[in-house]
């Protein structure tokens, strides 16, 4: 595993010449050995982190979730107000997350958090229902978005396929896992480009939707809130709809070890990512809302794609393909970022040890990465795309609340800890009080999808304790595990990271 470095030998000169030019080789070779080593690089810049944060916000939600929160709302008046609200409560969860990022400098994002306040057990649930719940249906309902996306313009006089909508998303999601799999440069390198598409697209919604304005097409907004009064039942789930629009703020934090100088570029990419997302946000609705009706919205299955044919003629064949490569973006920030959490937990020795291990070249988490490739598939083709995003939120959102209320915790616990960015109590209060409170009313309002999220998550509990605290497992099992990680290793030609300090 590791290459000798034949140092050159000096036949001629003084003695000082030969010392001088042996101390030069032992600098370079130093350096050389430094450049070789096996870990994952800083390689997230300020601008690749915003690309990283905006690219996994702006994706399916846009374009997807106004219609679940006009749905849940009623009226037009009380659908933007969600927007709002949820684009304010983001921010309080983004900057409580820059106060997290740097004062405990670990990747692993919540995983991280909740194992720096709570311990091992919640810890351990989270990243268990992360594996088998959150990330594989929040990768399915992006890349359903993104196959009706890119099908549209071929679908145009017609419904689309939802075999082909499932067939092209398959392509696109083992296509992305590739991407993470084979270059970190690479994958930051196109999720910067894929960024530029994303607020290309928002641009084109929203420049002609302030034209209709100033032309005096304001008839949607006129009696704003007359209409099918929002509900107690409803609300929560318009909130979820909005949250999840938003969601993509914490996914920085996933990567902090990578981050360059992340005392400064985390907390600023992420409040400069959250004001470019939620005015980009309100406005796009805005801009919906000058051509289509509440009614056609509510009827449209691509609320982006009719928007755009009712006013930008021909030119609308162009907005799926800006839409489509938006959610394409979002789904390759999240695998990037969300295989970290896999990374450190199976470092921390809570996932299989597979899992903590890097490409000798690539210099990539490997297997951290395909790990997700066969639940996403099941998901993908047995789910429902608003079922999934009313399944996977329960169990997002009780955790996010836990780590911001560990946040508190932690204030209390160490209040010595290093806290380079601070943010005033009562915001990780509001936020933590926010998201406990959705998923309380998420048990009465969607109590079958929540009742099945709530049921798995509570099996990380008897997880926990039968593979990580039982050390008395079969001699025959342990031989297993280690043969199967010997031979995984061998296949992706992976190995563990050299040891590192993380600054």
């Amino acid at each position: 595993m590791f290459r000798k470095t034949t140092l050159p030998t000096v036949s001629n000169g003084s003695y000082l010449e030969e010392q001088s030019n042996d101390r030069v080789v032992s600098a370079r070779n130093t350096k050389a050995v430094q450049e070789d080593k096996v870990v994952l690089k800083k390689k997230v810049t300020f601008l690749r982190g915003v690309s990283i944060i905006i690219g996994t916000i702006i994706g399916a939600g846009i374009f997807i979730s106004p219609k679940g929160i006009l749905e849940n709302t009623g009226n037009v008046g009380m659908s933007l107000t969600v927007w709002i609200i949820c684009g304010i409560l983001s921010l309080f969860g983004a900057l409580c997350y820059a106060e997290l990022g740097t004062s405990i400098k670990k990747s692993g994002g919540h995983y991280t958090y909740i194992l720096e306040a709570f311990g091992p057990l919640p810890a351990f649930v989270r990243v268990w229902v992360e594996l088998l719940i959150i990330r594989p249906a929040a990768t399915s309902v992006i890349s359903l978005a993104f196959g009706r996306y890119i099908l549209e313009p071929f679908f145009m006089q017609c419904e689309i396929p939802d075999l082909a909508v499932k067939l092209i998303t398959a392509v696109a999601i083992t296509l992305v896992m590739l991407l993470n799999s084979m270059s970190v440069s690479w994958s930051a390198r196109i999720q910067i480009f894929l960024t530029f598409c994303k607020l290309v697209a928002i641009l084109i919604i929203i420049v002609p939707g302030v034209m209709q304005l100033i032309k005096g097409e304001t008839h949607h907004f006129k009696d704003a809130f007359v209409g099918n009064a929002a509900i107690v039942k409803g609300l929560p789930l318009a909130f979820y709809s909005g949250m999840y629009a938003y969601s993509g703020w914490f996914y920085l934090n996933f990567v902090t070890e990578e981050v360059e100088n992340p005392e400064r570029n985390i907390p600023l990419a992420i409040c400069t990512s959250m004001v470019i997302v939620t005015v980009g946000y309100v406005l796009t609705n805005v801009a919906y809302f000058t051509t289509i009706s509440p009614e056609d919205l509510l009827t449209s299955k691509a609320v982006a794609v009719t928007f755009s044919e009712r006013l930008l003629g021909s030119f609308s064949l162009a907005v799926p393909i800006f839409v489509a490569l938006s959610c394409f973006g979002s789904m390759n920030g999240g695998i990037f970022a969300v295989s970290r959490m896999f990374y450190v937990a199976s470092r921390e020795g809570h996932l299989p040890e597979i899992l903590s291990m890097i490409h000798v070249r690539k210099h990539t988490p490997l297997p951290a990465v395909i790990v997700l490739h066969p639940l996403t598939m099941i998901m993908l083709f047995t789910s429902d795309i608003y079922s999934l995003l009313n399944f996977l939120s329960f169990a997002r959102w009780l955790f996010i609340g836990l780590a911001v209320a560990g946040m508190i915790y932690l204030r209390y616990k160490r209040p010595n800890m290093p806290r380079p960015f601070k943010v005033p109590l009562f915001i990780p209060a509001l936020f933590s009080f926010t998201c406990f409170f959705m998923v309380a009313l998420s048990l009465y309002a969607d109590p079958v999808n929540t009742g099945i999220g709530f049921a798995i998550t509570l099996t990380g509990v008897p997880a926990y304790y039968l593979f990580i605290i039982w050390d008395k497992k079969p001699r025959w099992f342990r031989q297993l595990l280690d043969w199967t990680t010997l031979s995984l290793q061998i296949i992706l030609e992976v190995v563990p990271e050299e040891e590192r300090q993380i600054s």
